[in-house]
């Protein structure tokens, strides 16, 4: 029985956390793998239709991090609508929720990535999800 309960309280805070983020808008890493083609060549989809400053930072990070990236531009309705784009790598296991929470990616100055790092909303690296104990960044 308690089980029950458990699970219905955690059903319940999962609906007022996704109605949390639909209300703030926040940017949210999506757990799936999503790979398609850019062309000819198979991608790993890493951002659809995102601005150019943010085409540019991903692009520069994931070159950094040693991935070829392949940037698309989305198809515009009208010549007023901004310019959207779709940033992918060819590294087909590549999976950008995995390599931020597995501190795999690393900041321009060779720092562990941070969630908050990738969605740019600070330039600090803290806190150290898994630490442990560990002074290592």
């Amino acid at each position: 029985m308690e089980f029950g309960i458990w699970n219905l309280e955690f059903g319940i805070w999962n609906l007022e956390f996704g109605i949390y983020f639909l209300r703030k808008k926040i940017m949210a890493l999506e757990g799936k793998h999503a790979f398609g083609s850019i062309g000819d060549t198979r991608v790993t989809f890493v951002e659809k239709k995102i601005g150019e400053d943010r085409k540019d930072f991903l692009k520069k990070l994931l070159e950094h991090n040693g991935f070829e990236v392949l940037i698309q531009e989305e198809k515009r309705k009208t010549e007023e609508e901004p310019q959207l784009y779709t940033v992918a790598v060819t590294d087909m296991v590549f999976n950008p929720t995995i390599y931020i929470f597995e501190r795999k990616l690393k900041t321009f100055d060779g720092r562990k990535m941070t969630q908050d790092y990738w969605f740019q909303r600070t330039d600090d690296t803290n806190p150290r999800y898994w630490n442990n104990g560990s002074e290592e960044n």
